[in-house]
């Protein structure tokens, strides 16, 4: 059943190959919002009944999953055995699954402890621009000298071949966690978040708005208790609450759903504003959230961004005028072009997706 389904990807991939008809690959659609829309000649090709956990071996920290599987079975089942998919991955939708997690590439609250979503990936098993049914790396963290296909399909949108399945590393659930709350200005806590992020302590998670410094603390009991002693401040009971409504953007930050931009910076950048705008914090400083009232002007934000050594991405309120990933160099867009034309040679997977001219 499993294998029919596969060669009917292909067959599709390869008779659009043909007559040079874009195809939007389609999971969850959680994630429908980020990135460039599809184009309205796209065919959709819908892999979300491609599901199901192929090898899950909890004593060897590895799960392997159809690409269509969805995020909340795989945690639902890690977590039977205390285990966890340790980037944290944002759902925004019950829908999620771990092919459109890959695709995205997005992480939460975690990643600046534990990494990010391509620091976890093992192995892949796609369906190129071709048809062809691939397979990449393994279940082992490394397995092959050469180049990371697998990685290199995290973060692709589907734009370099269709995900059918991943293998990923998992961690064991932290024994405790608590959240604690204190309350600085935005430079502070920026230098508060940066020292205390180059010593060996258990924060696993902050965040900044409004005022509020959150850190969450993972690991041993005693550690947790020591660090908490360390660092001061208040416990903050609803923490898994907070945590996951930042995840989620359910926090009241992200509402009402308004123009937001994501800045990845240099941890200790110095608090970078505009007007009619706010500001939440995480990764220590490295991630910046813009929630925009006015959009201001697109290449203000994005010299902000490359000033405090970084970028910006529109992440939310696609706007015609405004690209929505920070523009290539010549260099990095031709990498991006040779890379699309190795494995998307007719163009037709998920085409400007990621950018109008790949």
């Amino acid at each position: 059943m499993q294998q029919a389904l596969i060669d009917q990807f292909s067959e599709t991939v390869r008779t659009a190959a043909e007559v040079g008809r874009p195809l939007h690959i389609r999971g969850g659609s959680s994630k429908s919002f980020y990135g460039y829309p599809p184009s309205e000649q796209s065919q959709i090709l819908d892999i979300s009944t491609y599901q199901g956990i192929i090898d899950y071996e909890p004593t060897e920290l590895i799960i392997t999953a159809r690409a269509g599987t969805r995020l909340s079975d795989i945690e639902s089942l890690l977590h039977q055995h205390n285990q966890m998919l340790a980037f944290e991955p944002p759902y925004f939708a019950d829908t999620a699954t771990i092919g459109g997690c890959v695709a995205a590439g997005l992480s939460g609250p975690r990643r600046a402890s534990a990494g990010a979503v391509r620091d976890f990936v093992l192995g892949v098993r796609i369906i190129d621009g071709s048809g062809r049914d691939l397979h990449f790396g393994g279940q082992v963290m490394k397995n092959v000298a050469g180049y990371d296909v697998s990685r290199l399909m995290v973060g692709a949108m589907g734009t370099l071949g269709i995900l059918l399945e991943v293998s990923l590393k998992v961690l064991p659930l932290p024994a405790v966690e608590q959240t604690i709350s204190l309350k600085m200005n935005e430079m502070e806590a920026i230098e508060y978040m940066n020292r205390w992020a180059g010593k060996p302590l258990p924060i696993s998670a902050t965040s900044y708005v409004n005022e509020q410094l959150h850190m969450r603390l993972s690991g041993a009991e005693s550690a947790v208790r020591a660090a908490h002693k360390q660092l001061g401040g208040e416990i903050y009971p609803a923490g898994d609450t907070l945590w996951k409504s930042i995840r989620e953007h359910t926090y009241d930050f992200f509402k009402p759903p308004i123009p937001l931009w994501r800045l990845s910076v240099k941890p200790t950048s110095p608090p970078i504003s505009f007007p009619q705008t706010k500001q939440l914090i995480e990764w220590n400083g490295a991630l910046r959230w813009l929630s925009c009232q006015e959009v201001p002007a697109v290449d203000s934000i994005r010299q902000a961004a490359i000033k405090a050594g970084g970028h910006a991405t529109l992440f939310q309120g696609y706007s015609s005028t405004a690209p929505v990933f920070q523009p290539l160099s010549p260099a990095l867009a031709g990498i991006h072009r040779r890379l699309k034309q190795q494995f998307d040679p007719a163009g037709i997977l998920n085409p400007g997706r990621l950018y109008p001219e790949f």
